[in-house]
């Protein structure tokens, strides 16, 4: 069989809505970046170690912006801290907007659980702080002690949990989805000072005139650009950290999906320019495809990568420089701002995120329970023990000289024992029984079902047994490659006799003008008793589904073939095919093939090692639910593997 490992082709469909993953987009990013701010961290750490003169002096080089007779001089680090930075929290605004429009959270009791934990999550570190800072020089410096970087949690938790679930990772990007909104509200109430109000004043009318902007879909980004400069620059001068700019802006960026008018306008375009390709058409279409995502899609685009990969690294190299030898460290380690940051982290999150999450389960009867098992709750828990972005930046407001260095080693150090503990939990859970491992990681709260419609024995297509615990749903095209490269790969899923496969037509028109003529074609054999056999050569024979193709196919299978000719002339099979289509879009299906396991929409990769992964959890989940576990671990003691 040929190799299609790391399969993730997906053929568009430019009349549906796209529901991303934004929550799963966001992880893959974050993720990804930890790395590069963990090199910067180590590498400000040497710098500042071998050449303290020249990393001090550096970063603390003016930099100056002169405009006639005005200037505005701050140094480097300044210019990070008060200037990168903002396009940050513009991101964590972004991220957050999205994720109340068209994430998880659209849902808003699912809001509740991880709204409780997270802000739990920041009150008990900072009483732990307070505990040890009570009526000393540090007490100021209690915001420290609140926010996770998420950024780098994520990082962490993909080396110290490996085999971790996905759906640990959401968890925990969800609950501290809050984490930084809440901390920039403290950055501007609490840590900002001799606030002038006229230039407070000129930010509230300059980002009125944003929010106005956005509520008339103004598209002209020069008019964002200006009037974001202007927010940011008087509450610069305001007293006001100008961070919360970006946060503010980032909230206004309003997630949607695509219409389906704009998108068939831009496909127009696009055909104009195919037909005569000059830059001005070139142009026009560019324009047109771009118009129909919204700003949130378009901003996040731009900014994220370049916040996660230059920006935040760059903060941490501009601020992570500590010189250390053993007497610091021996006084550091008895001062009550390391030791505050560092209990508080270490401590007070797990505590809090679990002990909150199991009040509120219980209270509720389980109405509002975690979405994981309560192992991934404390590993969530231990692992929010890390801050360092936002808490970094708390610290350079509230601290300077040898209090500032105090709360850096803290705040380096709980990243340390926090990702050990983390390690610790997850290695324990993973000694139990893989029938108590699913329940512990995995959780027994219902899931969102992205399928809007379930699988319905009288209608669908199905393919296994009616009694698998897991289904597999696939939306596809009969001319689309992407269909006919999965297929090898769902044969070889089959070989499982728990595992029930089901096709949907989707019939991407626009770019495969056979495709529905093929999937009539395919209907009109299912009503002869030979769906899954016309299924299997329209697959296989994708270039070649002309109608004297169909009807060769139609005579090879002993169809009859004049009353499926008659069944395709007068289109009996397209109700039945639009229904799919419909389900598909309920379902916010935008391409082929796209795999649903168990109602839960499959994103990323389709070969086999990735969704025989995904099936194993599908399976595990399933087990907990008919609290069925014994049997299922007898059933599967001889094969590899493991639920999670």
């Amino acid at each position: 069989m040929a190799d299609f490992s790391g399969l993730t082709g997906r053929t568009s469909w430019t009349r549906t809505r796209e529901f991303a993953a934004p929550l799963r987009a966001f992880l893959q990013t974050e993720s990804g970046s930890s790395g590069v701010l963990a090199a910067a961290i180590v590498l400000a750490l040497l710098w500042a170690n071998v050449a303290p003169g020249s990393y001090e002096s550096f970063w603390h080089t003016d930099l100056s912006i002169s405009l006639g007779h005005r200037e505005l001089s701050l140094d480097l680090q300044e210019w990070i801290n008060s200037g990168l930075m903002t396009l940050f929290f513009l991101v964590v605004g972004l991220e957050a907007r999205r994720e109340f429009d068209l994430g998880d959270l659209r849902e808003r009791r699912r809001f509740v659980l991880p709204v409780v934990a997270g802000v739990s999550g920041m009150i008990a570190p900072v009483l732990i702080y307070l505990a040890f800072n009570h009526g000393g020089e540090g007490a100021h410096g209690w915001g420290v002690a609140m926010s996770t970087d998420t950024a780098l949690a994520l990082g962490l938790l993909a080396l110290v949990g490996r085999g971790v679930p996905d759906r640990v990772r959401v968890f925990l990007l969800t609950v501290f989805v809050v984490d930084d909104l809440i901390a920039l509200l403290v950055i501007a109430i609490v840590y900002s000072e001799n606030i002038e109000l006229m230039p407070l004043l000129v930010a509230l009318l300059a980002f009125g005139g944003l929010l106005v902007a956005a509520l008339l879909r103004v598209k002209q980004a020069g008019f964002y650009v200006v009037f974001g400069i202007i927010t940011w620059a008087a509450l610069l001068t305001s007293g006001v950290d100008p961070v919360v700019a970006g946060l503010a802006i980032g909230l206004t960026a309003s997630a949607y999906s695509p219409g389906r008018d704009e998108l068939e306008q831009a496909t127009g375009l696009f055909r104009l320019f195919r037909e005569q390709p000059t830059p001005e058409l070139a142009r026009s279409a560019t324009v047109g495809l771009t118009s129909t995502l919204s700003p949130n899609a378009r901003l996040q685009h731009f900014y994220h990568p370049w916040t996660s990969y230059l920006i935040v690294p760059l903060f941490g190299l501009a601020n992570a420089g500590i010189t250390i030898d053993m007497g610091f460290l021996a006084t550091a380690y008895t001062s009550p701002i390391t030791l505050g940051i560092l209990v508080g982290y270490v401590v007070g999150k797990p505590i809090a995120v679990t002990a909150a999450s199991w009040l509120l389960t219980r209270f509720s009867g389980g109405r509002l329970s975690p979405g994981v098992g309560w192992a991934a709750v404390v590993g969530s828990g231990t692992i929010a023990g890390i801050g360092f972005t936002v808490s970094l930046l708390i610290a350079t407001l509230a601290f300077e000289g040898a209090a500032l260095i105090e709360a850096k080693l803290g705040l380096l150090s709980a990243v340390v024992v926090a990702s050990f503990v983390t390690w610790i939990v997850f290695r324990a859970a993973a000694l139990l029984s893989p029938a108590r491992k699913a329940v512990a990681m995995l959780g027994d709260a219902e899931q969102l079902v992205d399928l809007s419609d379930p699988v319905d024995p009288e209608l669908d297509h199905i393919r296994g047994p009616e009694s698998a615990s897991v289904t597999l749903v696939e939306y596809g095209d009969f001319e689309c490659p992407y269909c006919g490269m999965a297929e090898p790969v769902v044969r070889d899923l089959l070989h499982d006799d728990d595992l029930r496969y089901v096709w949907r037509h989707l019939p991407l028109v626009d770019v495969h003008p056979r495709a529905q003529i093929a999937a009539e074609v395919a209907e009109a054999a299912g009503t002869q008793g030979k769906f899954w056999e016309m299924h299997d050569v329209l697959l296989a024979n994708q270039e070649n589904l002309q109608p004297a193709d169909l009807m060769g196919y139609a005579e090879e299978l002993g169809l009859d073939r004049d009353r499926l000719h008659e069944d395709v002339k007068r289109h009996v099979a397209a109700g039945r095919v639009a229904r799919d289509i419909e389900t598909a879009d309920l379902s916010g299906v935008s391409g082929t093939p796209t795999f649903f396991i168990n109602g839960q929409r499959h994103y990323g990769a389709y070969d086999v090692d990735t969704l025989t992964t995904a099936i194993k959890v599908a399976r595990a989940r399933a087990a907990i639910k008919t609290e069925d576990l014994g049997p299922l671990v007898r059933r599967r003691r001889s094969r590899a593997g493991d639920p999670t």
